[in-house]
This record gives structure tokens, C-alpha cells and sequence, in this order.
């Protein structure tokens, strides 16, 4: 994994971001699983090490500058663990839940939690709309964020039952991303736009942060 350790270092450096040895020994563990898993059932389309330290990766580690901690978060479609596992490395003091619907992706990032030894956060095969209806998870989240959700509309609907009051979703998107922002959504929310530049891989991301609207808030 030692050419991972370099592009997530040098990602890191990029973005100005402090990454430990002990961080970077965690994270490569983490692509490490990822890859061996991966070669037997098919996780994840990006398969060069270089890309994965970068747009998986690096990319989490930019996205956790823009979270309010320490928090409760549902990660909505969590996949192989992005953005949550590497943001839950480096920011310890997270509460983390991921959620995803394919269950062989819920038993590797259990496995990783595992490998990881990391406290405090877990994944469940889950579909978000029927977890709406359990008093364990309504209302109950800090945060709720999803990378590359398909539709920002969507990502709010099911998002806003999980979220406490002040509760805030954070949408990791691409850069077409505020084409996304509908007068439905601006009527309902305080959206705030938090771009930034993926080194390395010339991509373009933007973190979309979402508050509901007071007058919104009192009518849910």
C-alpha cells in the first residue's frame, strides 16, 4: 500500500490537510480491504490505487472540513464507506450510522469497522424510508450526508425525518451541482455551496449544506 500512502499524502498536502501516520495506517487499511473485497465481488468500479486513494479517498477527507462537530450523522448510501469512514479516522468524535441497501456492501464496511477497531459507528441494511419509522433513528441525527446522490430533491426528502432541530443534510456533489437547487428547494432550505478542487484527478466537487427554513421547520 505504499503507493496508496503517497497520493493520499500528497492529496492531503494539496488540500491543506493534516493527516497523521496513524490516520494514513487506517485509511490504507481500509483500501486494502477494499481491494481484496472488491476482487471477489465487485464493490467498487474504480480499481487503480492511485484513483482510489484520490477520488474516494482524498475526496472524504476534503468533504469532513465542512462538518459541524462533534455530531450524530447518517450516512445515507454509504457504498464501501465514503464519505464516512474516512471522515470517522479523522474526525474521532463523530457518532456515525451508515446506511445502504445492498447487503453485501453493509457486511464489508461491518468488516472494516471491525479491521479498523474504530468506536462508535456502524452500518445497517436498511432502506432510509423505513428507518423514517423507527424512534431509534427519527429525528434523532445531527446531520444526514450522501455522496453522489443521484437527485438533491430526493436526498432532502428522505433525509429531513432523521434530522434533530438545526439539523443540517450535506450533499457531496460533482460540479453540475447547483443545477440540482430547484425554487421548491430554496423555499425550504438555507443552501450553502462549499466548493473545492479534487487535486491530482482535475475534478471539480461541490459540498451542498442544507438547513431547514424556520417557517419550513415548524410546518414538518
Amino acid at each position: 500500500m505504499k503507493e496508496f500512502c503517497h497520493c493520499l499524502e500528497k492529496g492531503a498536502e494539496a488540500l491543506g490537510l493534516n493527516v497523521s501516520p496513524d490516520h494514513t495506517g487506517l485509511l490504507a487499511a481500509h483500501a486494502r480491504e477494499l481491494m481484496l473485497w472488491n476482487a471477489k465481488m465487485n464493490l467498487t468500479a474504480i480499481t487503480d490505487i492511485r484513483l482510489v486513494a484520490y477520488k474516494h479517498f482524498v475526496d472524504a477527507l476534503a468533504a469532513a472540513r465542512f462538518l459541524d462537530r462533534p455530531a450524530r450523522i447518517m450516512d445515507i448510501g454509504s457504498g464501501t464507506g465514503f464519505p464516512a469512514v474516512p471522515m470517522k479516522v479523522v474526525c474521532p468524535d463523530l457518532d456515525v450510522t451508515m446506511v445502504d441497501a445492498v447487503r453485501k456492501k453493509v457486511s464489508f464496511l461491518n468488516h472494516v469497522v471491525r479491521t479498523l477497531k474504530l468506536d462508535n459507528i456502524s452500518a445497517l441494511h436498511a432502506r432510509v424510508e423505513d428507518l423514517a419509522r423507527d424512534s431509534g433513528h427519527f429525528q434523532m441525527y445531527d446531520a444526514v450526508m450522501a455522496r453522489g446522490f443521484a437527485d438533491l430533491g430526493k436526498l432532502a426528502k428522505l433525509a429531513c425525518p432523521m434530522l434533530g432541530p438545526g439539523g443540517r443534510i450535506y450533499a457531496l456533489k460533482g460540479a453540475n451541482a447547483l443545477e440540482e437547487i430547484t425554487p421548491e428547494l430554496e423555499a425550504q432550505f438555507h443552501i450553502i455551496h462549499k466548493p473545492y478542487h479534487l487535486p491530482f484527478v482535475n475534478a471539480q466537487r461541490i459540498v451542498l449544506i442544507l438547513e431547514i427554513r424556520q417557517a419550513y421547520a415548524s410546518a414538518l
